[in-house]
């Protein structure tokens, strides 16, 4: 039976293991509360305590039998922590599949210009550096013991409960403009379908860029999810007067264009939602 084991099953990991339960996969994994830890056991799904400064209380155990691992904990200040507190624990194992979901913040600003999997990594923020890093400690696992590890660089991601709807009823939506600015997404249930292929066609050492095929203004994704929901658009804000958070501004601070082309021609991916547009009308539908 094959197994999947997800460090930190939020929204994309957990969007995976719920689609391979049915098939007849053993899922289990990581969570950082006993609430959702509670949940999660109602599910079926096996969970784990874990964050930096609470490991895993018996690793080996908990890892028994995994055939594939996603993690999706982010790096903080000082590294990665799956890493730096289990390396040798997934090293150890006779994995068939490993993915790290990293960000496109690792490319960093391009002015507009168009970045591939083969593009140098330029952050320009601790965020996107931190991100380089891990990726690297990942890699690392690849490069010294020989485990099939993948990087998942992640647009913003939107789906069921998160996105564009949520804040337009909440009436927390913001049509901040800033002349040429644009923004690559990604469905949650593409993401699944992405590293679903990975885990079909194992290329170890591989990146993959997972986005949608068009990287659109903010504000065009606003004023379309208002127009669904049948309610005014909330008005447009200059950039400079936006009086932006400093983490939602330093998403403005880069502009790119990513392509993802090798998750189409390397993994024969058909994107379900190859717009913001189509992923919206999904969205409202159900």
């Amino acid at each position: 039976m094959p197994r999947l084991f997800c460090f930190g099953l939020g929204f994309s990991a957990l969007a995976l293991a719920r689609a391979l339960k049915p098939r007849g996969w053993a899922i289990a994994g990581t969570t950082r509360g006993e609430e959702a830890r509670a949940a999660l056991t109602a599910e079926g799904i096996e969970t784990d305590l874990f964050d930096r400064d609470r490991p895993l209380t018996d690793a080996r155990a908990a890892l028994t039998g995994t055939t594939h691992i996603v993690s999706s904990v982010p790096p903080d200040d000082r590294g990665d922590p799956v890493i730096d507190q289990h390396a040798d624990d997934i090293a150890a194992l006779d994995t068939q599949w490993i993915g790290y979901l990293s960000t496109t913040g690792v490319y960093g600003d391009r002015g507009g210009a168009w970045v591939d999997e083969t593009s140098d990594l330029r952050p320009i923020g601790t965020r996107g550096r931190r991100r380089v890093e891990a990726e690297e400690a990942w890699l690392d696992l690849w490069r010294r013991h020989g485990r099939p590890v993948h990087l998942f660089r992640l647009a913003g991601i939107y789906g069921p409960g998160r996105g564009p709807f949520e804040q337009v009823r909440a009436g927390t939506a913001r049509r901040v403009i800033k002349p040429g600015q644009v923004f690559s997404r990604i469905h949650v249930e593409d993401i699944v379908q992405v590293l679903e292929a990975s885990m079909a066609r194992p290329n170890p050492g591989a990146a993959y860029n997972v986005c949608d095929n068009e990287a659109a203004p903010p504000q065009d994704v606003i004023l379309e999810a208002s127009r669904i929901l049948g309610v005014a658009p909330p008005p447009e804000i200059p950039f400079e007067s936006a009086n932006l958070s400093p983490m939602a501004r330093s998403f403005y601070d880069e502009l790119k264009r990513v392509s993802n082309r090798r998750i189409r021609e390397e993994l024969g991916v058909n994107l379900r939602y190859p717009t913001y547009r189509e992923g919206l009308a999904a969205l409202a539908r159900s």
